[in-house]
């Protein structure tokens, strides 16, 4: 798979790259960023998927984490949210369409065609870095934030053979018990509630997708966070885990809100988590 690379930047002894590329998931191009350590590789790599409203420049520019990256020797990915253009359906609203993709295949109109972000994740963005960059595609690991910590925790249940460890800052984690979730489902996904379960973690680790696949999971909730009560329902996976002998890390940090400097503050945290399981 071709990668047009549209920056580079010298960071903390590696690279931070600015690309592009074809995705036949969502029939658009798609962008991602990548910081790749000094040295030879193949590295060991971690995937951070956004929230609403972010492009891959969110955590790139925001979350601080190429330093601690550089010191594990780890590989770390930021794709963009959603497919973007001309011709790809979109919503006034903040919490739907461009920049809201929910890392699901649509398959409702006018979204189905281009809003593919589950097989996006899932193999194309995967091709891309296998054919294109240093990365173990052995050793690959997953987190997010918000919406992105929705998409980590849902696809690495789904998919547990293709990850080591999976953690989140501040997740979605039962999508089908919010407002956000409820009204993105019902637009990607049509009314049909069923068709939903497959999406939300807590629904996942209720069927006991994946249950013992990861020694443990990770998740930093913030108790000043806005959303929390409303949106994010943290106690949800909790409880999910609780029932399905999962080991879940979750901890709740007082003062501590929504943003990137809730991230900046524990993503070194979370990439010696993740270079924990990837060694």
């Amino acid at each position: 798979m071709t990668v047009e690379t549209l920056e580079t930047h010298r960071c903390f002894g590696g690279t931070v790259s600015i690309c592009r590329h074809q995705s036949a998931a969502t029939g658009t191009p798609m962008r991602f960023s990548i910081f790749v350590p000094e040295g030879k590789g193949p590295f060991p790599a971690v995937t951070f998927l956004a929230g609403l409203t972010c492009t891959e420049e969110n955590f790139t520019f925001k979350a601080g984490a190429y330093g601690k990256a550089a010191q594990l020797g780890l590989a770390l990915i930021a794709p963009d949210t959603s497919p973007r253009g001309n011709g790809v359906a979109d919503d006034p609203a903040y919490d739907l369409g461009q920049g809201a993709g929910f890392y699901i295949d649509a398959t409702e109109k006018p979204w189905a065609p281009h809003f593919c972000m589950e097989t996006y994740i899932a193999r194309d963005l995967p091709a891309a870095l296998r054919d294109n960059f240093p990365v173990d595609g052995e050793r690959q690991s997953i987190t997010g934030h918000s919406m992105g910590g929705h998409g980590a925790l849902t696809l690495a249940l789904k998919y547990p053979d293709r990850y080591r460890s999976v953690s989140a800052f501040a997740p979605i984690v039962s999508p089908t018990r919010c407002p956000w979730g409820e009204k993105a489902f019902t637009a990607y996904l049509g009314a049909d509630r069923s068709a939903w379960a497959a999406h939300d973690a807590s629904a996942l680790m209720t069927s006991g997708s994946a249950v013992g696949h990861f020694e443990d999971i990770l998740i930093d909730q913030g108790l000043a966070d806005n959303f929390l009560e409303e949106q994010l329902k943290p106690e949800l996976f909790e409880d999910a885990c609780a029932t399905h002998g999962q080991k879940l890390t979750l901890r709740r940090h007082a003062g501590y809100d929504h943003s990137y400097y809730f991230i900046q503050t524990f993503i070194g945290d979370h990439l010696e988590f993740h270079a924990r399981h990837l060694s």
